[in-house]
């Protein structure tokens, strides 16, 4: 499924410090995304949740589209790490690059 497609998708809530929704306008537009959920599941899809450690913070909430099968994903960590599902995407979200790699020739 391409990470813009709308089918088995979500919505998902969470409250997020303002720094990074300024960060996720920054990836929509260093990777060319039309949406926030693309930038949301791209961090999903590229985030290391096994070896995460999750930190506290203030917050604002917005409202994403996730696959269900991110969404199981999210709350099966949020269980192991003894963090909420938010925490786990704000770390997601942090790490991602605000452009994409360069593609090697």
């Amino acid at each position: 499924m391409s990470r813009s497609s709308r089918k088995g998708s979500a919505p998902l809530t969470f409250d997020l410090p303002v720094s990074l929704i300024a960060r996720i306008a920054a990836c929509r537009k260093g990777h060319g995304f039309a949406t926030a959920s693309e930038v949301v599941r791209l961090a999903i899809e590229s985030f290391d949740f096994e070896s995460c450690a999750p930190t506290r913070d203030p917050h604002t909430q917005i409202s994403v589209r996730v696959t269900g099968e991110q969404r199981a994903m999210l709350k099966r960590y949020a269980r192991q790490k003894d963090a909420s599902v938010g925490e786990l995407l704000r770390l997601a979200l942090e790490s991602l690059p605000v452009k994409p790699a360069k593609k090697k020739r």
